[in-house]
């Protein structure tokens, strides 16, 4: 009785100071060493608030891990769905199939709190083979009928590209809540298919399961993906009607679709009502006015967006460059690169902005500071910066240079036949018929065909090659 009371005084005074006195890494490793001493790695109370200490002090990989996780103890189901728990939100995700493997090793009972916090972990670090493992583990043990474990095997499909699963599984699940459709809605979006998320948010109203604002979001990115305006109207109605705050990120999201679809008034009003804005608020109403080619009021909102104290971030800059480009603002691109380039942003110029600045100088027939340009450039340029260069050099007629910038697209990529034949019409419109007949040589000795309508490569590009990053 006598030893059992000392160890409750012993857990008191541990549990007290992990509550109280617990705030940095010293702290910790000497309540450590109490914990130790006193032998409480079973007390589950103290394991709990000793992990999230941990988490707190980012050392659950230094402190935790090895004190539960090794040959010589073998800690119970709660403490391991703790550290799963922790460790599925932190840094370190990579720990967690770890502990997940442990318990099995050791014969520790997972449970339906287990599998939601190592899916969360597989999802996040793309283990597809790992999670079907995991998978067939829910299914043996008979957990396949609780909601929280399916959604969180639909969201590692989901994170993994894998819609095929994610769908079969989804239709087979026996329970579905507003979380699952969620999932399948977000996932159809990251795989770019717009249509078939906006698809099963009309199968999720059929079976009148109502939306939640994540739920909104989601569908929003859909509709913005897909151009689909009238749909978007209608989340925008369903969330007036449910009296939901229009937060930062339910905000940007309408702004977001508003301006995709060609709507921009409509975002900018609702930008006025949010009483929070943040760096991407700010992108999707530059964003919003670069495709409806207002190129000046785009870039007239970069520099308010600067005025009212908001940092520009890598999206901010590449996408006031594409609007400039699209509207032929050609001084303020290269004033606004210059500022990119002096460091005023605390952001270094990557392949994007270059690719920007050179679209732009080439469409302004700046041909030769293009050159410069791509010849200075810190990174080799891509496909779609000479391309670029190619579309305005064609434009503007100059074969000396849609040559070279044809060559270099050649070399980038020598199984593209568009290049060889944009080659072999330049040739050919300078009467060099020899130069025809290499560039057909070449092509038949590296197995490519003409495809039809290839001629007209040098145009693809007259849109942004970037596409304001949609």
């Amino acid at each position: 009785m006598s030893t059992r009371k000392n160890l409750n005084t012993a857990a008191a005074r541990i549990l007290h100071l992990l509550t109280t006195r617990c705030q940095t890494p010293s702290h910790l490793q000497q309540i450590l060493a109490q914990l130790l001493i006193q032998n409480l790695r079973s007390d589950t109370t103290v394991a709990h608030r000793f992990i999230t200490a941990c988490h707190s002090l980012n050392l659950l990989t230094s402190a935790a891990f090895p004190l539960y996780i090794n040959n010589r103890t073998t800690p119970n189901t709660f403490v391991c769905n703790n550290l799963l728990k922790a460790f599925s939100h932190s840094s370190a995700p990579q720990k967690s199939p770890v502990i997940y493997s442990h318990m099995h090793r050791n014969s520790i009972s997972v449970n339906n709190y287990s599998f939601p916090f190592v899916l969360k972990a597989l999802a996040d670090l793309r283990l597809m083979k790992e999670g079907r493992s995991v998978h067939a583990q829910v299914t043996k043990l008979g957990f396949t009928n609780d909601v929280y474990v399916g959604n969180s095997l639909l969201n590692l499909y989901a994170a993994t590209g894998n819609m095929a699963l994610c769908g079969q599984l989804f239709d087979e699940m026996p329970l579905r809540d507003v979380v699952s459709w969620t999932v399948v809605i977000s996932g159809f979006n990251e795989a770019g298919r717009f249509d078939d998320a906006l698809i099963a948010l009309e199968r999720m109203r059929s079976e009148g399961v109502m939306p939640n604002q994540v739920t909104a979001v989601n569908a929003l990115a859909a509709c913005a993906g897909f151009g689909a305006l009238d749909i978007g109207v209608g989340i925008h109605e369903h969330v007036k009607r449910s009296g939901w705050e229009l937060d930062v990120i339910l905000g940007t999201s309408l702004i977001d679709m508003y301006g995709k679809c060609g709507q921009i008034e409509e975002g900018l009003r609702i930008f006025k009502e949010m009483s929070e804005k943040n760096v991407f608020t700010w992108n999707a109403i530059i964003k919003g006015l670069a495709l409806s080619k207002n190129g000046k009021e785009a870039v007239r909102w970069f520099f308010r967006m600067e005025e009212e104290g908001f940092q520009p971030d890598e999206v901010t800059l590449i996408t006031v460059l594409c609007a400039c480009v699209h509207s032929g603002l050609v001084h303020m691109g290269r004033r606004i690169f210059s500022f990119l380039a002096d460091g005023k942003y605390g952001i270094s110029p990557s392949v994007k902005h270059y690719g920007c600045m050179v679209d732009l100088l080439a469409r302004s027939k700046c041909l030769d500071e293009a050159l410069r340009l791509i010849t200075d450039m810190p990174f080799q340029p891509t496909v779609s910066i000479w391309g670029a260069l190619l579309a305005g050099s064609r434009a503007q007629a100059n074969s000396e240079l849609s040559e070279t910038a044809a060559w270099k697209l050649v070399e980038l990529e020598p199984q593209n036949p568009a290049y060889y034949v944009v080659l072999s019409n330049l040739y050919a419109e300078m009467g060099r018929w020899s130069d025809v007949e290499k560039v057909r040589k070449l092509m038949k000795e590296r197995g490519l065909k003409k495809d039809m309508g290839s001629s007209a490569v040098g145009l693809k590009n007259q849109e942004c090659f970037l596409e304001l990053v949609i």
